[in-house]
């Protein structure tokens, strides 16, 4: 192991019966340690670790030498650290130019602008269609000639199997944005592409006691509104609660909205997020003069007898990179591993796409005896990973051709710009770590994670991963002040040592997930 000067000499003294932290695992016992490991050892003593678990490890990025190792070895659970595993499988597997698609079929013939059958909408997992990709799809449609359905429209989502939802997900957030159905064929309602969500939009009656305007964005028939909730008086509190019922597309509205309140918007999932996308391509069928006489109805295609009538392809894997890890989207995770799965096996499953994972994640050079991984998001309970062979991905990934536009992808601590910074956009500013770390953030109830990249004051580059479970306060600042000390440290001279509570300038409460504070959450 590499010994670094003796920079400063810091007392890291830590009641060995109170149980808080040990020696580094990497400072030789009978040695002392360097200052560097000092440091982390003094972070990581913080009585927010008492009674909990934290690991840490550090280690050259060029090299793999290890600088630090605190528990590097213990499983874990990384809440959204698993991305980091589904997003460089899906470079490796589907590659960066991978495009997703949705296709209009008919086996049917058309005779004086009469389709004599069903119009198929097949889905092929893409995870950022919008409303408009599916006008431009009925744009297509009607310029084929047609201009009557004498059949159903047929949603198809069976490029990927019937599980909608990830193992171990919890129940509870099933009707939010962050847990939506993982489907095929889906629709997302914004350019942040959370795909399977609706958003309900609300605006305060023109007086007080009158019903609360609601709209729908995207316009359908699919999500059912039911509000009792009214205008209060200017300046009451708001109290607006908006969610849907479990297992149905009833979304329920309650309590009041102050007189001049700003337009509210809440996303809510939907259920059979195929049936969605075909109400709303149904209507951009009619603004296109193309009339369907029947029903909207789930079913899988004839392929072997269908004829394409249009398509849409959504951008590549690589450029979906950015919004999936700045944002750390769940259902891109989800809809890639499954795509993964289809793609290579034929088999759209989580199964089948999370084997793809843990070979790719073996290739890189990590142990995978070690970990377990239930899903590509890491809303699952039941995900472990250690530290250690977080920073063995992280080493890995280097050497891939694809590597510079995920590493660009990843959240970049203290740069303000949302789709930049990400959520690390309100961490670490104006410190040595700002614009220089790049890592990706997790976070669930009693979980939070910080791993990835940082160079220090000497120009190396570091790759790190800090995992912290079963906490009762949130220890984040003081993952913070792990990402400055690297960022400030240096081997010719004194560093002052970093305080976790000094370490950002924006404090953020303790999150149930790794999810965007833009839509009213912690991230």
């Amino acid at each position: 192991m590499r010994i670094f000067p003796k920079v400063v000499a810091i007392a890291a003294t830590v009641a060995a019966g109170a149980g808080l932290v040990s020696q580094s695992v990497g400072a030789p016992q009978q040695a002392q340690a360097t200052g560097l490991q000092q440091r982390l050892d003094t972070l990581l003593g913080d009585s927010r670790f008492q009674g909990s678990q934290v690991a840490l490890v550090v280690r050259d990025a060029t090299t793999g030498e290890t600088l630090y190792d605190r528990a590097g070895g213990t499983r874990l659970l990384p809440a959204s650290n698993t991305k980091l595993f589904s997003s460089t499988a899906a470079m490796h597997t589907l590659g960066p130019d991978f495009r997703f698609h949705t296709d209009v079929l008919a086996t049917a013939p058309v005779r004086g602008g009469k389709l004599d059958g069903d119009l198929y909408l097949k889905g092929y997992g893409d995870p950022t269609a919008l409303e408009a990709d599916y006008v431009a799809l009925a744009k297509q449609v009607a310029k084929s000639g047609i201009r009557r359905i004498d059949g159903d429209l047929v949603a198809d989502d069976t490029y990927f199997d019937k599980a909608r939802l990830g193992d171990t997900w919890s129940w509870d957030d099933e009707p939010f944005y962050y847990s939506a159905q993982i489907s095929a064929l889906t629709l997302a309602p914004n350019t942040d592409y959370d795909s399977g969500t609706a958003i309900v939009e609300s605006r305060p009656g023109t007086a007080a006691g009158a019903p609360v305007k609601l709209s729908l964005v995207p316009a359908n028939d699919t999500i059912k509104l039911v509000s009792t909730a009214t205008t209060g008086a200017a300046g009451s509190a708001n109290t607006l609660s908006i969610e849907r019922d479990h297992g149905t597309n009833v979304v329920r509205i309650t309590g009041s909205v102050p007189l001049g309140a700003a337009v509210g918007q809440e996303w809510v999932t939907v259920w059979e997020p195929e049936l969605y996308a075909a109400d709303v391509f149904k209507r951009a069928l009619a603004a296109q003069g193309v009339r369907v006489d029947g029903r909207i109805k789930a079913a899988a295609t004839p392929v072997d007898k269908a004829r394409q009538l249009a398509r849409d392809e959504s951008m590549t894997v690589g450029e979906l990179m950015n919004p999936f890890l700045k944002l750390s989207n769940n259902m891109h995770a989800e809809h890639l591993v499954k795509a993964m799965g289809a793609v290579a096996e034929a088999d759209g499953s989580w199964s089948a796409g999370l084997g793809l994972v843990t070979q790719y994640a073996k290739s890189a050079g990590v142990d995978t005896s070690t970990i377990r991984l239930s899903d590509g998001s890491g809303l699952s309970r039941k995900v472990n990973v250690t530290a250690k062979s977080v920073t063995d991905l992280l080493i890995g990934a280097q050497r891939e051709p694809w590597f510079q536009q995920w590493y660009d992808a990843l959240p970049i601590a203290g740069n303000p710009d949302r789709f930049t910074g990400g959520t690390l956009r309100s961490r670490m500013a104006n410190t040595p770590a700002a614009n220089n770390l790049h890592g990706k953030t997790g976070s669930l109830t009693g979980v939070t994670a910080l791993s990835g990249y940082v160079t220090d004051q000497d120009g190396r580059k570091l790759v790190f991963s800090m995992i912290s479970n079963n906490y009762l306060t949130s220890p984040r600042s003081v993952e913070d002040a792990v990402g400055v000390t690297l960022a400030s440290w240096t081997e010719q001279g004194q560093v002052a040592a970093i305080a976790p509570g000094n370490a950002r300038t924006a404090q953020t409460a303790d999150a149930c997930g790794d999810w965007d504070q833009a839509k009213g959450v912690a991230c």
